[in-house]
């Protein structure tokens, strides 16, 4: 019964009704807080409520008497300037107000796709299907022997060759904390990502750690101090790993992707229900208009 269930929730029929069933409940609820008398303002014993447990939210206490008439009044003024704003037209053509109310909608829908649960299946489909958001970065263990620019000017590239010379000779057993420039950072690094080195060396430094070959010394590597020599010992190719490791953010992500789907199932379903032409100028290219929109 239960995978049964499951998959009705994930049915996107199933979605439309329940958002059409929400907004007809919220349309009927707002009209029964409303007197169908022109003019009339009914604050109902619900919206009363509604304005109490909201003041009890924010103060941890219910309000008092004179506090509620005032929580009232409030809602009464807010409601004349809401009429009244609208009678006059100044919710149209508002960019705050349309985007306002895009995003309430797009709330409803997003809230019917949070009723979806995925199965150990759904997770695992999608994992595979993304890889790239789920894997890992590769990882570096190397050290390496910083040359200043500034110290050694127009001499740099000729000392940089002779010192690699010299570390070839040595092999990995060199003390490479005891040749070069005095360096802020250390001179070896144990498993390391290569963002971590992105950021502490620069991007063009952790693009060519990863285009050495591991076991002999190499360079000059320019990175955002200078240049290194580096001994590169280790690589570690990034991977996908299984769902038991990141099952976590592997369901936030299927449900973000979820959302997404629902928004937009929901406004290719509304859009259906309108015909959209752009009047574009002459000049324009018209591969420019959007998928479903119909150019005039």
């Amino acid at each position: 019964m239960r995978p049964y269930l499951s998959a009705l929730l994930r049915e996107p029929l199933l979605h439309f009704l329940l958002l059409g069933a929400a907004l007809f409940a919220a349309y009927g609820a707002l009209g029964r807080d409303r007197s169908d008398v022109p003019g009339a303002i009914v604050v109902s014993r619900g919206q009363i409520e509604h304005l109490a447990t909201g003041f009890t939210r924010v103060w941890q206490r219910p309000p008092t008497a004179e506090e509620l008439d005032r929580l009232i009044r409030d809602y009464v003024r807010e409601e004349v300037y809401y009429r009244e704003a609208i009678a006059m037209g100044l919710d149209l053509d508002d960019t705050v107000i349309r985007r306002r109310l895009r995003q309430k909608l797009e709330f409803v829908s997003e809230d019917i796709a949070a009723l979806a649960e995925p199965t150990q299946a759904d997770l695992e489909a999608f994992l595979r299907s993304q890889p790239d958001r789920f894997r890992s970065e590769p990882r570096f263990t190397f050290k390496h022997v910083y040359l200043n620019p500034q110290r050694h000017g127009d001499h740099l590239a000729v000392i940089a060759d002779a010192l690699l010379r010299r570390l070839k000779q040595a092999g990995a057993q060199v003390d490479a904390s005891a040749l070069g420039d005095r360096f802020l950072l250390a001179s070896a690094f144990d498993s390391v990502s290569s963002g971590d080195i992105a950021r502490q060396f620069g991007e063009g430094f952790a693009r060519a750690l990863n285009g050495l070959a591991p076991g002999a010394w190499a360079g000059p590597v320019q990175s955002g101090y200078g240049v290194h020599l580096v001994l590169l010992s280790e690589r570690m190719e990034g991977r996908v790993p299984p769902l038991a490791e990141v099952g976590d953010s592997v369901r936030r992500e299927w449900a973000n992707a979820q959302r997404e789907k629902a928004n937009e199932a929901f406004y290719q379903k509304l859009l259906s229900r309108y015909t959209v032409a752009v009047d574009r100028p002459q000049t324009a290219d018209a591969a420019d208009t959007p998928r479903g929109i119909a150019q005039r």
